[in-house]
């Protein structure tokens, strides 16, 4: 039953779309009307061509029908043109609604589910399946509506020039779309498997591509060639499969039109030499029901299409109707930017089955910097994805001044916060454009100020373009001291009152470290700060230091103090000097 309900919104979905394309249907419509109205009428224009010249001589119909049929397939084509131009606008709009609407959707979606699905994956719905969909739009909907009317049009013509053989024709028809319907069946369940499979390959190629230095590192070529072999012939397999299934509607289709046809020769034959039919009449007949068997047949690989469609529609639409973790309450408060408390009342967190998070409480003053230590894997990471609401708390709250975050607007509770990971996220933009990232109207003398804090000005102003210097996919046109230092001067642009540095230090050399350091001096000015560290040495300006073991608090203090107790702390400290003292 919700299998059918679901069904029944994508189709409303669909047919919302179609319905705001209505006058350019009708137009599509017309010209198909015409289209197949046109052929039909050059199928009834042979047993003319026939009878009244061949046979009856007739010099008038000689001047005429020529020009009749030259304006008949002028007209035709002036229908096959409008078909395609206005069809095929309504079917490349709606493959760019369903595209917009699914990176809308998987733009939207809580950070829970980029864990838990592939990049290659995402990248396959968005590209390959929304290709499928718009084959079956543009073509198979279309093909379907050309050939339904000249099915009409033309049964219309062989029921007009000879009615008792017309009954027999198409008692032949449905058995024609048997196959259609059994074999369309199969192609549909190929094909989901085959855009799964698309998929996987898809995200390997993305893994192995971009982690090809490790590859070579490692030497693992032959490895990795294997895999990619295999996967390439499970598609190929699937493939084959889905050849069989389309291949084997044609000749059964054949096979049922061979039987029509052969009785309409025999019994239209006979009818000739008998003199009840003259031979413009049976040959007008023969074309049309051939012309008739044409459009039945090419709904075959229509339906094929048709159900290659529905299975990536289906697949398309399993996105865009998923739930996100993370809701906003119907009417909620508008946080002011401005320094801020940070409050954790007894917090837990669940990820999938496993207690991250137990009964954490901590309140984090205004302008106090926070550092996060311990192990990994312990839940300092977690524990600040928390605040911008990246994953909900299982149990308890996180206050901003006193207010639930939950209770506040998702957009202005990220506004009031800045973030620089242990990995520079940089996109393939200027410099400009990704310190300004969030706000690209900026003025230069901004963009420039925040660059001078993070010691990043210097080294840009050396680039051909300087700030308009494009910085490559990911940033791999800098070091990553430079990278982390233009992610430093956008956080530092973003100028929001609580910050979130996650191990921001921890993959640099000496020299970049020290001056990453002395921007984040800069950055954590005035700001609520929660330093994640992986090197304790760094933290010693803490105001503050947590330690985190197994999802609890074990220890607070300052630096010195907490070396004093000999506990945990003290413990993670001598592992990094190298001492067990």
């Amino acid at each position: 039953m919700k299998r059918i309900f679901k069904l029944e919104n994508r189709h409303k979905t669909l047919i919302g779309m179609v319905r705001e394309n209505t006058f350019r249907l009708f137009l599509a419509t017309c010209c198909m009307i015409v289209g197949a109205a046109s052929q039909a009428l050059a199928a009834y224009l042979i047993k003319h061509v026939l009878d009244d010249i061949f046979v009856n001589k007739d010099v008038e119909m000689l001047k005429w029908l020529p020009i009749a049929i030259l304006i008949i397939f002028l007209i035709r084509g002036v229908g096959m043109y409008g078909q395609e131009f206005f069809m095929s606008y309504v079917g490349e709009g709606i493959i760019r609604r369903l595209r917009d609407m699914l990176y809308d959707k998987i733009t939207d979606l809580p950070l829970s589910f980029f864990y838990r699905e592939k990049t290659g994956v995402l990248m396959s719905r968005l590209t390959n399946d929304v290709n499928i969909v718009k084959n079956m739009v543009s073509n198979a909907v279309t093909g379907a509506m050309h050939d339904l009317f000249k099915i009409i049009f033309l049964t219309i013509t062989i029921f007009y020039l000879i009615w008792q053989m017309a009954f027999f024709a198409l008692i032949i028809l449905p058995l024609a779309f048997y196959p259609i319907v059994i074999f369309g069946r199969r192609v549909r369940r190929v094909s989901t498997g085959w855009q799964e499979a698309m998929a996987d390959l898809s995200s390997f190629l993305h893994e192995t591509f971009a982690g090809n230095k490790i590859v070579k590192a490692f030497g693992m070529e032959k490895f990795e060639k294997a895999r990619f072999f295999k996967k390439s012939g499970k598609i190929f397999h699937l493939e084959m499969k889905s050849v069989i299934a389309k291949a084997l509607s044609s000749p059964v289709m054949e096979t049922f039109a061979g039987f029509g046809i052969a009785f309409i020769i025999w019994y239209g034959g006979s009818q000739v030499i008998s003199g009840y039919l003259t031979m413009g009449t049976f040959i007008a007949f023969l074309t049309a029901v051939l012309m008739l068997y044409e459009p039945v047949k090419k709904l075959s690989k229509l339906n094929n299409s048709l159900q290659e469609g529905l299975a990536a529609t289906d697949r398309i639409f399993d996105l865009i109707e998923m739930e996100s973790d993370i809701k906003e309450i119907a009417d909620p408060e508008e946080l002011v930017t401005h320094p801020h408390r940070v409050t954790f009342n007894n917090v837990f967190f669940k990820y999938d089955s496993e207690m991250v998070l137990k009964d954490i409480s901590l309140d984090v003053q205004v302008g106090e910097v926070l550092a996060l230590a311990g192990m990994s894997g312990g839940g300092k990471s977690s524990l600040v994805n928390l605040i911008p609401r990246f994953y909900d708390v299982s149990g308890g709250s996180i206050q901003i001044d006193g207010i639930d975050i939950k209770n506040a607007s998702i957009s202005s509770l990220r506004k009031q916060i800045a973030i620089v990971t242990q990995e520079p996220i940089l996109f393939n933009d200027s410099v400009r454009n990704n310190i300004a990232y969030g706000k690209l109207e900026a003025s230069d003398k901004k963009i420039e100020e925040a660059a001078r804090a993070a010691y990043a000005y210097d080294f840009i102003m050396g680039f051909p373009k300087q700030f308009d210097t494009n910085i490559g996919e990911l940033g791999s046109r800098l070091s990553g001291g430079e990278k982390q230092r233009i992610c430093i001067a956008r956080a530092l642009f973003k100028n929001a009152p609580i910050l979130i540095l996650d191990e921001a230090t921890s993959s640099l050399d000496a020299e970049s470290e020290m001056l990453v350091q002395k921007a984040l001096e800069n950055l954590m000015k005035g700001r609520t700060t929660f330093v994640i560290a992986h090197r304790l040495s760094t933290i010693g300006y803490a105001d503050r230091i947590v330690v985190i073991v197994d999802g609890c608090i074990v220890e607070q203090g300052g630096h010195d103090e907490l070396l004093s107790i000999r506990g945990e702390y003290h413990k993670l400290y001598q592992m990094q000097l190298g001492n067990g003292n």
